[in-house]
């Protein structure tokens, strides 16, 4: 596998990068038509906690309530056995209010409900521009540590392959409608940081070789650093994704839109990084001589 890789790295590098800029195309044209499925979190909504018996399964739950409340409702587990938090919708003004009590009681023998409240839109509105706000001052802070650990040619790369994760991700969200709240935001803040380190591995191995070897293309000294990170990339990507598809499997809907943005994200960083990450300087002409000390003109 290793062989097959370092004897078409550049083809592969070429190809993935092709594919992440119509992937990208592809996420902003969904996110054009059909737009984010925007959680409770930034709508507003209902919030009611219950107490019912012990032996209630969320899925049981579920299966009750969501004919009910609709197919965003979410159930969540309590602080203590048997009490749940239920966050739903605001009921249409032609919607009956939901009577708990009737509605659990075929399969709960005790059900209390224990508070109810509205979350507002205002409140929902703020969160998007606070959301809106931290994605942008960490992109801001981003942008100017790139611009300080490498030259523009090369920065540009990692920059852009961030900027991919991020959209494919919100594209999937986009093309899927699956809910677009707090957590899946929380994910895509996570991307950035994950994505960030694997490009800047790479980067930082291409600035060594164009010091080292300033007789070489940049094209081949491109190849050499990504197959000199490769098995470092192949680890860390692994074993994240493991964890990540754990959180996935045993999570429950709580965490399943944080565990799906996370396992997109992962895969597009890694792929972008290699790709992206590389070709792009490629393009601007980066060369051995951006790295070389400037010479100082000392005639008089």
């Amino acid at each position: 596998m290793v062989e097959f890789f370092k004897q078409r790295i550049r083809r592969i590098r070429y190809i993935t990068n092709f594919v992440s800029f119509a992937l990208m195309l592809v996420s902003l044209i969904a996110l054009a038509v059909n737009g984010l499925n925007m959680g409770l979190d930034f709508t507003g909504g209902m919030v009611t906690e219950v107490k019912v018996d012990a032996n209630i399964t969320q899925q049981q739950l579920v299966e009750r309530l969501e004919p009910q409340l609709g197919q965003f409702t979410n159930v969540t587990q309590s602080d203590q056995v048997g009490r749940w938090v239920i966050r739903y919708p605001i009921p249409q003004q032609d919607q009956q209010i939901t009577d708990f009590t009737a509605t659990l009681s075929p399969i709960s023998h005790q059900v209390e409900v224990i508070s109810n409240s509205m979350v507002g839109s205002q409140v929902g509105q703020d969160l998007v521009d606070q959301g809106g706000l931290a994605l942008m001052i960490s992109m801001l802070c981003i942008l100017g540590y790139l611009c300080f650990r490498f030259e523009w040619r090369l920065a540009s790369g990692s920059l852009l392959a961030l900027i991919h994760d991020v959209v494919l991700v919100l594209g999937f969200f986009a093309a899927s409608q699956m809910e677009f709240n707090l957590t899946v935001f929380a994910a895509i803040l996570a991307i950035l940081g994950y994505s960030l380190n694997d490009s800047i591995i790479i980067a930082d191995r291409i600035r060594e070789l164009l010091i080292a070897k300033q007789s070489s293309s940049t094209e081949e000294i491109n190849d050499q650093a990504v197959i000199a990170t490769f098995s470092r990339t192949m680890v860390t990507s692994g074993t994240t994704l493991m964890t990540v598809s754990a959180l996935w499997i045993m999570g429950g809907s709580a965490l399943q839109g944080f565990a799906v943005a996370m396992f997109i994200g992962i895969l597009s960083g890694t792929w972008s990084s290699i790709s992206m990450g590389t070709v792009l300087p490629e393009w601007l002409k980066l060369a051995p001589k951006h790295y070389l000390p400037v010479e100082i003109d000392t005639a008089p």
